[in-house]
């Protein structure tokens, strides 16, 4: 009997979006087409900033690649939980889930860390306009990219490692729809606590410690700003900020009610959807909050639709 409790899993099954069977054609309908609107916004995006000389800036540089980013972590999700909600099993192997989540994990961090290389990027444009130029020249932008993706896939590389080489021999059941690391612990018939440490050392190094470099570049910006004696002066640092703030409070305000909440029963299914909105709606709204609410992205778009 010891020997059978001791094998380890194979494959995991999801619990899935929902169990609903009536409202899973819905679901597909709806999340389809977020997911085609999430690609063909983000890579429009990409294009609009590569042929526009006008976005040829460090802020819009580091936007591309949040596009980027946002195309390939939707798309470690969703196409598996579309075609969950029409299946049976709802199973994935150990090695397929091992490699969701090291890429999800992987594209999560460097989307944090991106979205702090823009609050610095806006706090070296306010704070220090005389030597924006040198403080953000083509090689340092370029340079920042390739570390928060180096950061990314080694924070996310050690954590799956130590995830990933627990022992599973209980119930393969992940009451998520995806691989992640809270419903993996609770599987897991092995000492979680080294994971569990690398897991909150995951979380400092890739979701709070941006957080911080946003949270205090903005309190430097703001001061900046208050003291500038032009009201048009206010207005254009203002608006030059006003969608990246928008991202990340988007992006943060779900990350942090999703894991910062006690793992209880009666709140399981609100995480699902909580996990939705981060997974699914964030890198849908990302490319729309920065064309709808950024002028200088308006007039490239109609110059390009004008051509």
């Amino acid at each position: 009997m010891d020997t059978i409790n001791k094998t380890q899993v194979r494959e995991f099954v999801f619990s899935g979006l929902t169990d609903n069977g009536e409202l899973a054609p819905f679901l597909f309908m709806v999340f389809l087409h977020v997911y085609m609107v999430t690609v063909v916004g983000n890579i429009g995006m990409m294009v609009i900033v590569h042929i526009s000389s006008n976005l040829h800036t460090p802020m819009y540089f580091f936007l591309s690649y949040l596009s980027l980013v946002d195309v390939y972590y939707s798309s470690v999700i969703t196409p598996k939980m579309l075609s969950d909600l029409f299946s049976m099993t709802k199973a994935i192997s150990f090695i397929g889930c091992a490699l969701q989540f090291i890429f999800f994990a992987a594209l999560i961090c460097t989307e944090c860390l991106l979205l702090a290389n823009m609050a610095y990027d806006r706090y070296a444009a306010i704070c220090h306009p005389l030597h924006y130029v040198s403080l953000m020249t083509k090689n340092i932008c370029m340079y920042l990219v390739v570390l928060d993706f180096s950061i990314g896939f080694m924070q996310s590389f050690v954590l799956t490692s130590c995830v990933f080489s627990l022992q599973f021999c209980g119930s393969n059941l992940i009451d998520h729809f995806y691989c992640d690391v809270p419903p993996l612990l609770q599987l897991s018939c092995s000492d979680t606590f080294s994971c569990v440490m690398e897991a909150v050392s995951f979380v400092v190094s890739c979701a709070l410690g941006p957080f911080l470099v946003i949270l205090i570049s903005y309190i430097f910006i703001i001061t900046s700003i208050l003291r500038m004696k032009s009201a048009e002066g206010r207005r254009k640092a203002f608006s030059t900020c006003s969608s990246h703030l928008t991202c990340v409070s988007v992006f943060y305000v779900t990350i942090f009610f999703t894991y910062l909440r006690s793992p209880s029963n009666v709140l399981k299914k609100q995480n699902k959807m909580t996990s939705v909105l981060y997974t699914v709606l964030t890198p849908l709204l990302n490319p729309f909050i920065y064309s709808l609410r950024n002028q200088e992205v308006k007039r490239a778009i109609r110059r390009i639709l004008s051509c």
